[in-house]
């Protein structure tokens, strides 16, 4: 089974993170190599109603973070405050934020990220054949993110097969997390859950689709995340009415919402475990966002988080029932009425919908290193 050093290139594909060229092996010790150039691919797909790293389409500008904390290369003005994931991720291996891959094409040195707002696992026809063509929030789904990572092959290998073939031998792909923004389409649509479930044996399967498709193009080692607990995000919180015995005494969030997540990581995770033994080679890793997210909720202060309901850091006041949860549909973050929270970094939820600079690094350090993973993406040695 492969491993991975360090990558040389980070190539982000709406969710699908592809780290490339961190030499062979990611290891402990060769964190500490600055000599070799780094590309790591990401392809990442956006997250619940919007997307953990929507740069890849944006303009340039950075838009401003609270406190002044550095920002993806590009965030849309609804992004999350500071770093996401893949920017930890990035600089862990000592790369520079990643350009988007629509900006600039005169240096990818680094990477692009190919990240799209509202991406989803499934092309926009699927949606448009069941009534939610007006609802699902998809510019652009894994498969278009893919042909976009094929038609930038010729930017970061362009001498022989060889080459590529080494170069993505070398990387780390970032395959999601896929599936959040698939789910959102019948959710909000107000079909309920009986009727998500229907997409789910179709959103696993894309996402499968995907890997195979990523490996086909001679990726290597590849992570895959599963999707966060729905029923802890205010965004679903504010928007359903639940019984009281449906929400979690200790953490606030909604049961059914967050089962529903977990059966869809439980079938990731499957699907996953049927696509090692086919490609023995390849390096394929489930990256938790579950747990962590969960954990914050029961141990807030372990990661120093305040203890408190499910709470946005930037939003405002619902009605006088959810005004615990800082999200209104109406007043959302960076809109008229908003107000953010004086230090983000005691909230997990940045604005109901994306996490916090602090909560992405806790989980990508979780990648790194552990326990956010079935396997750390940095060996021990």
């Amino acid at each position: 089974m492969a491993t991975l050093t360090r990558p040389t290139h980070l190539l982000f594909l709406l969710l699908l993170f592809l780290l490339s060229s961190v030499p062979r092996r990611f290891t402990r010790a060769a964190l500490g190599m600055g000599s070799r150039p780094v590309l790591a691919l990401l392809l990442a797909v956006a997250l619940l109603a919007a997307a953990a790293a929507e740069a890849g389409t944006a303009d340039a500008a950075k838009v401003g973070a609270a406190k002044g904390k550095p920002t993806s290369a590009s965030p849309p003005a609804a992004a999350p405050t500071g770093r996401l994931v893949i920017d930890h991720l990035a600089e862990e291996f000592g790369f520079p934020l990643l350009p988007p891959s629509k900006l600039n094409r005169s240096d990818l040195t680094h990477g692009a990220n190919f990240a799209i707002t509202g991406a989803t696992a499934l092309d926009t026809p699927y949606f448009e054949a069941r009534g939610l063509g007006a609802v699902v929030w998809n510019s652009g789904a894994l498969m278009t993110q893919i042909q976009w990572f094929r038609d930038l092959k010729p930017f970061f290998c362009n001498s022989t097969k060889e080459e590529c073939k080494e170069l993505y031998a070398n990387s780390l792909f970032v395959v999601g997390e896929f599936g959040g923004n698939d789910y959102n389409a019948p959710l909000f649509a107000g079909k309920g859950l009986t009727e998500a479930y229907k997409f789910m044996p179709d959103v696993i399967q894309g996402i499968s689709d995907g890997v195979e498709a990523l490996i086909a193009e001679g990726a290597v080692d590849l992570i895959v995340p599963g999707v966060m607990p729905t029923g802890c995000f205010p965004v679903y919180l504010n928007m359903l009415d639940m019984p009281a015995h449906e929400y979690g005494a200790r953490s606030g969030c909604i049961r059914t919402y967050n089962t529903f997540s977990w059966v869809h990581n439980a079938h990731l995770k499957r699907a996953l475990e049927k696509l090692r033994p086919k490609y023995p080679n390849a390096r394929i890793i489930y990256g938790d966002y579950y747990t962590p997210v969960v954990q914050f909720m029961l141990q807030p202060e372990k990661f120093g988080f305040a203890k408190q309901l499910p709470r946005a850091c930037c939003g405002a006041p619902g009605s006088v029932a959810k005004a615990a949860y800082n999200f209104n549909v109406t007043a959302k973050c960076g809109e008229p009425g908003a107000t953010a929270c004086a230090d983000p970094s005691t909230h997990w939820s940045w604005d109901g919908i994306h996490l916090t600079e602090a909560a992405y690094g806790h989980i990508a350090r979780g990648w790194l290193y552990g326990p956010f993973a079935d396997q750390p993406i940095v060996q021990s040695s």
